[in-house]
């Protein structure tokens, strides 16, 4: 199964909204609804010992906590079903089915010995979905239920609700340089050493983007804007997250052994490591001020997310010979018509979003909804990839990828860690 599919993409509803811009109304609406008043309580799902969970999680507040961000995502997933036109019965019968797999995710994700690993939650979704994927046989009813392009993209216009422009800006723009010069030379030597390997052009792709810009989010954003297969986004996101652990352990202490100042090595972190909890963990490792540097320098590689997709989407229209035109016809060169056709319009719904909180908002309005909004981001998350790995035989996982993208992704991280050290250096030493 694609994460979007061109028929997907194309097909209109009754309300003549394509799936994206269904996203972008449903994510918007997400978005209003809670600077209207509408604040989804967090629940917490923390907890170390067994004992724990009955006095932490499974409290009575917690539990409504759980059970407020369920109806709530369960009447927006009907709502997206019905505008899409997809079979209403399918969802009211499979979400719960997939939500309560998802908890099961959090609650793994958030013991304190797996989390001290930095585990995401994204990662224990995926497992689990896979495993009872592959053990059990999916009823018709629940296959039909699975709303992968509509949980990410919905959880990728809210991430844009995270990226301030306006705090990167104040705590200046050596950042900004950085990331805008580690993003070029690294997705280009991605790009490079995939096709010397000669994988695939999907996988190249966002193997590219995942390692130079900012991990998980790039990898889902950019297998939105070429129409991706799912399958080889859940293996791009397992080597990002495995690859972060090593590399959020050991890259503190060679800084030390090598004498970087606090400065350097917060950039150096922030600038290579992928995810941006591996980032905060590895950074507090250094050292306050080591920490707020990487954090500044993730937040601007995050920045680039909306205006690499938008990027991406132009190269893959532009770098295909012969491409689907807006009334089906084939074409041999893209129009400005199949260039905004195929443009993943979630992206407008993720820039209007930063921008909105970036320029537009004040403090006092953000501040109540923040928390709210950056759980539910990371809930869509986790309900796509649960849904992802119940729909994916776990052999094909497997087969589909073979050594090569493998190779490709170390080989392009390790050129991330080398250059940007070295633009570390020359921007803070």
């Amino acid at each position: 199964m694609n994460v979007s599919t061109p028929t997907a993409s194309a097909e209109k509803n009754k309300l003549n909204l394509t799936e994206d811009w269904t996203v972008v109304v449903l994510g918007l609406l997400i978005i209003a609804l809670s600077l209207a008043g509408l604040v989804i309580p967090t629940p917490g799902f923390g907890w170390s010992k067994a004992g724990d969970l009955t006095g932490k999680v499974f409290t009575g507040s917690n539990l409504a906590a759980i059970a407020g961000q369920f109806a709530f995502t369960y009447a927006v997933a009907l709502v997206g079903t019905y505008l899409l036109g997809k079979p209403v019965r399918a969802t009211l019968l499979g979400f719960p089915v997939v939500f309560g797999l998802t908890v099961l995710a959090l609650l793994l994700a958030g013991n304190k010995t797996l989390k001290d690993l930095n585990l995401e939650a994204v990662i224990f979704s995926l497992s689990i979905g896979l495993i009872v994927g592959n053990l059990f046989k999916i009823p018709d009813w629940l296959r039909a239920s699975l709303s992968t392009e509509l949980f990410v993209k919905i959880g990728l216009v809210l991430l844009g609700t995270t990226v301030i422009f306006g705090d990167i800006l104040k705590a200046g723009s050596l950042g900004l340089v950085q990331a805008l010069l580690v993003v070029l030379s690294v997705w280009y030597f991605a790009y490079w050493i995939s096709r010397q390997l000669k994988v695939d052009d999907e996988l190249t792709m966002m193997l590219a983007s995942a390692v130079s810009i900012c991990g998980v989010s790039a990898a889902i954003a950019t297998s939105g804007a070429i129409q991706g297969d799912s399958k080889k986004l859940s293996y791009v996101i397992s080597l990002v997250l495995i690859t972060a652990i090593p590399m959020m352990l050991i890259m503190p202490y060679a800084a030390q052994a090598m004498g970087l100042s606090p400065e350097v090595t917060g950039a150096w972190l922030g600038g290579t490591i992928d995810t941006t909890g591996a980032v905060v963990a590895s950074g507090s490792l250094a050292g306050e001020e080591a920490l707020k540097i990487s954090t500044i320098v993730k937040f601007s590689q995050n920045v680039l997310l909306g205006l690499a997709a938008f990027a991406i989407s132009v190269y893959w229209t532009y770098s295909h010979k012969t491409v689907t035109g807006v009334g089906g016809e084939q074409v041999e060169k893209p129009t400005l018509g199949v260039i905004w056709e195929r443009f993943p319009k979630f992206v407008l719904g993720f820039i209007g979003a930063s921008l909105l909180f970036s320029f537009v908002l004040s403090p006092s309005a953000i501040e109540p909804v923040k928390g709210s909004l950056k759980s539910l981001q990371g809930l869509w998350f986790a309900l796509a990839f649960t849904s992802i790995g119940l729909e994916t035989n776990f052999a094909d996982l497997i087969n589909q990828n073979s050594r090569k993208p493998l190779y490709a992704f170390l080989i392009a991280q390790a050129f991330n860690i080398g250059v940007t050290l070295v633009i570390a250096y020359f921007l803070f030493g």
